[in-house]
C-alpha cells in the first residue's frame, strides 16, 4: 500500500510594486532622452553648427576681400618690397610685415578645390580662444609671411568652428591655394601631405621637416588634426610658390573653381 502523497503548496512569484515600476519607467525616459539630446548635439556639431559657423566666417572674409578691393580698409599689414630681387635670397613679390599683432587679421585664403565661394580669414596666432575658435585660419608666429622666402605655416580646426580644414586631405597635385592681401593675391600649389606626429614641430621649419637648413624657395604648410574627432596626428599639407598678382591687375585665374578637375 502506498503513501499518501502530500501536495506541496505552490510558492506565489512576488510580482514589482507598481511604485517600483514607476520608478523604472521614469528612468527609462530620462535615459531615451538624454541619449536623443547627445545625438541632436552630435549632429549639430557634424553638420547644422558647422554650415552655419562656416557660412558666417566666410561672409566675413569676403567682406574683407571686398573692403580691400575698393580701398575702404586701411590695413597695417600693407606689404612692402622686398629687395634683391632675383638674387635668390630674397623675394621680388611684396612681403607682409612680420610685425603683425597677435589675433590681428593680415590675409584670407582661398581654396578653390573647396569651391568658388571658399574662403576664411587668416589671423596672426594659433590660439584656440583668441584665433581658431572666433576667426579661422590661424598663422603660426615665426613662420613666413606671405611673399617672403620660408614657410608660410597655417593652421585650422578639421571639425567645430566652421571646420575650416576639413577637406584638406581631398586636395589633389596642383590645386591652388592662394593667401590675398590688401597688395593682391600669393599663389602657391599643392604638392603633397603628410600624417604627423601632434609634437612633430618639423613641418614648420623654414624648409618644412629639414630641420637647420636656410629657407631655398617660398613654401606655404597647412595642419590640421587627423582622424575626424581626434588629436592622435597631424595632417602636414605643402605647397611651393608659384606667383603674385598685384591687386591692380585683377582677380588671378588660380582662384578659378577646381572642383571637378
Amino acid at each position: 500500500m502506498s503513501e499518501p502523497t502530500v501536495a506541496t503548496p505552490r510558492r506565489r512569484r512576488s510580482q514589482p510594486s507598481r511604485g517600483r515600476l514607476g520608478v523604472v519607467g521614469v528612468i527609462g525616459e530620462i535615459l531615451i532622452t538624454v541619449g536623443v539630446i547627445v545625438l541632436l548635439y552630435v549632429v549639430w556639431q557634424l553638420w547644422i553648427g558647422d554650415a552655419i559657423v562656416g557660412a558666417q566666417r566666410q561672409a566675413e572674409a569676403q567682406e574683407i576681400s571686398r573692403q580691400w578691393a575698393t580701398g575702404e580698409e586701411d590695413s597695417a599689414s600693407a606689404a612692402t618690397p622686398a629687395p634683391g630681387a632675383g638674387s635668390g635670397t630674397a623675394s621680388p613679390e611684396p612681403v607682409v610685415p612680420a610685425a603683425v599683432g597677435e589675433t590681428e587679421v593680415f590675409a584670407t585664403l582661398h581654396i578653390p578645390r573647396f569651391g568658388d565661394d571658399w574662403v576664411f580669414p587668416v589671423a596672426e596666432g594659433i590660439s584656440k580662444s583668441g584665433v581658431l575658435d572666433p576667426i579661422g585660419v590661424g598663422h603660426y608666429p615665426g613662420t613666413a609671411m606671405p611673399g617672403a622666402l620660408g614657410n608660410v605655416a597655417l593652421a585650422a580646426h578639421r571639425y567645430t568652428h566652421g571646420a575650416p580644414f576639413e577637406n584638406v586631405p581631398s586636395l589633389r597635385i596642383g590645386d591652388a591655394i592662394v593667401l590675398e592681401t590688401p597688395d593682391g593675391w600669393y599663389t602657391y600649389r599643392f604638392r603633397n601631405l603628410e600624417y604627423v606626429r601632434p609634437d612633430e614641430v618639423s613641418v614648420l621649419e623654414p624648409v618644412p621637416q629639414r630641420p637647420g637648413v636656410a629657407a631655398d624657395g617660398r613654401y606655404l604648410t597647412l595642419t590640421t588634426c587627423s582622424p575626424m574627432w581626434s588629436t592622435a596626428e597631424r595632417i602636414a599639407a605643402y605647397a611651393v610658390f608659384e606667383s603674385f598678382t598685384p591687386r591692380a591687375d585683377g582677380a588671378p585665374d588660380s582662384l578659378a573653381s577646381a572642383e571637378g578637375a
